[in-house]
């Protein structure tokens, strides 16, 4: 606990962009980076004036301060790696109530079960747990509402509603994606016909509330092609349950959050390559204008990045897997 307490004090630096190699902000734009070796940033989320992070690396999660340190809080959660290598933990956290609200991954591979496996867990102000309800098999994302929780569950293809006793409900299950032809033939001549029809998960990862809607990312499953990504949006509550796509072409959206002028922010996680994996550099964090549809990249660069949030002034803050927390600032 005290050597990583260190390892936290001693790593948080802050560095002007110029000095990472890939990410790059659009004109009028200025980022800065925080790196800490070996850590693997998740979630992000606001408490009063401090910033909350999750760090899939350590299991922890942690808060940064308005001047700019880092504490580490609460219990060690499970981490490890995923079946494809990938890390799993406390992959978002919220504040709610007295406490905070923590979607946990599913159980890591070479782990034993825990009870806090694949759970949305309440951690109280004393640092105990307790399991609001562990009947996911892969929590990814979360947004808190007067009634309880709407959860993202990216194994099951599923948006969940838990209410605050645990009571939990489906709401949508995404059907497969489509996926052209062409692009599968690509991949492999041989293996796919040129008129065949093929389809993969949607994979659900980021979810956001706005105006009465639920505004769900689909990441869309392996082999994450180009462009087979898309954001949809469906009523909170009532109504038509029918999708409405509102993006698509998108390289595996992995986060979503509006700003005060209701555009759209949409994080790109990034191409994938057959042989490397999620390509370096190859994330983006795009705006999408509701009314005319324009599109812009607000930031470029960026590796394996995996959550979105903004702060005052029009400030963005974006986690990676790599250990980054970026800060986008007006100039």
């Amino acid at each position: 606990m005290r050597a990583f307490v260190a390892l936290i004090a001693a790593a948080w630096l802050l560095f002007p962009a110029a000095s990472i190699a890939g990410p790059s902000a659009a004109a009028g734009h200025r980022l800065e980076t925080v790196h800490v070796p070996g850590a693997a940033f998740g979630g992000l989320a606001r408490d009063g004036d401090a910033l909350l992070v999750t760090d899939l690396a350590s299991g922890r999660l942690l808060r940064r301060g308005a001047e700019g340190g880092f504490v580490a809080f609460g219990p060690v959660l499970p981490h490890g790696l995923d079946v494809i290598g990938d890390p799993t933990g406390p992959y978002r956290v919220l504040r709610h109530s007295d406490g905070f609200v923590v979607a946990q991954g599913w159980t890591p591979v070479k782990s034993g079960e825990s009870p806090l496996d694949h759970s949305l867990i309440f951690l109280d102000a004393a640092g105990r747990t307790r399991v609001i309800s562990n009947e996911f098999w892969n929590p990814f994302d979360l947004v808190t509402t007067e009634s309880g929780f709407y959860v993202v569950d990216a194994a099951r293809n599923s948006v969940e509603h838990v209410a605050l006793d645990g009571a939990k409900r489906g709401v949508a299950t995404f059907r497969r994606l489509a996926q052209g032809p062409s692009a599968m033939q690509s991949l492999s001549p041989t293996e796919f016909r040129a008129n065949g029809e093929y389809e993969v998960d949607a994979v659900p990862t980021g979810i956001a509330l706005r105006k009465g809607r639920l505004y769900v990312a689909l990441f869309g499953g392996f082999p994450f092609l180009p462009g087979a990504g898309r954001v949809v949006s469906l009523p909170i509550s009532g109504g038509d349950p029918e999708l409405r796509l509102e993006a698509d072409d998108l390289n595996a959206p992995v986060a979503i959050a509006f700003d005060g002028a209701g555009a759209m922010l949409v994080l790109e996680h990034g191409g994938y390559d057959q042989k490397e994996g999620f390509r370096q550099e190859s994330g983006r964090l795009l705006k999408l204008d509701p009314k005319t549809g324009e599109r812009n990249v607000v930031v470029q660069g960026l590796t394996r990045p995996v959550s979105v949030l903004l702060w005052d002034a029009g400030e963005i803050v974006i986690s990676d897997l790599s250990g980054n927390l970026h800060f986008l600032r007006r100039e």
